[in-house]
């Protein structure tokens, strides 16, 4: 027996959907996956009734929300090992990673955290993992990485780098740059001399007002 077609939205439910989507978005572009359902819809201008129509739970708004964001990411890590350089591929991607992370704190904590291990979300996230390993294994062959750095760093070098970004966002939202050149620097295999940082350190009134919303946080 056949099965029917899903029927497809109506026109004023199918607008609802993308305002509801639009909205979580903005607030988890904003503050990260920290948002409720009722924020969403209150910041989509729908009752929350609507907003759980759509989307039966938190969990579904977000996978929904991510899952093309996810398949950037993915495409971020295909496009590296496509560098003939090991080295540019590798420095390209956490560039360009951190970047996507740093314009969007919801991927942030969504790539961070194994809180939201939505289905469709972690298929793609172990998608990306022999990717990176490919790419730590090729800057090896190729004399470009320390020999000691494994494919795991990665993840956790993302991490410190997204608390820099959680630190110094409101006030110098591009300092992450920085540090991200620190670290390369630290993972060549050879180098005859530092690189030179791409952006000037804190301020004493930054570190000032970025340890103030620190604690407030």
């Amino acid at each position: 027996m056949s099965v029917p077609a899903e029927r497809p939205l109506r026109r004023d439910a199918s607008r609802n959907r993308e305002r509801v989507l639009e909205a979580a978005r903005e607030l988890c572009a904003a503050r990260g996956l920290d948002v409720t359902m009722d924020e969403i819809a209150r910041h989509a201008g729908v009752g929350v009734g609507t907003a759980y129509r759509r989307f039966e739970n938190r969990d579904a708004l977000v996978g929904a929300l991510f899952e093309e964001r996810m398949g950037d990411y993915v495409a971020l890590a295909e496009a590296a090992l496509a560098e003939p350089d090991a080295w540019d591929g590798l420095a390209g991607f956490l560039e360009r990673s951190v970047a996507m992370q740093a314009a969007d704190r919801g991927l942030k904590d969504l790539l961070m955290s194994h809180e939201h291990a939505i289905d469709r979300i972690g298929r793609i996230r172990e998608r990306v993992r022999p990717l990176i390993e490919e790419l730590i294994g090729r800057a090896h062959r190729q004399g470009a990485l320390r020999a000691d750095v494994a494919a795991a760093d990665v993840a956790v070098l993302s991490l410190m780098l997204g608390r820099v970004i959680d630190f110094s966002g409101d006030v110098a939202p591009e300092l992450w740059r920085r540090y991200l050149a620190l670290l390369l620097d630290g993972l060549r295999g050879e180098r005859a001399a530092p690189a030179a940082l791409p952006v000037a350190p804190l301020a004493r009134e930054q570190m000032d007002a970025a340890m103030s919303g620190w604690r407030r946080r």
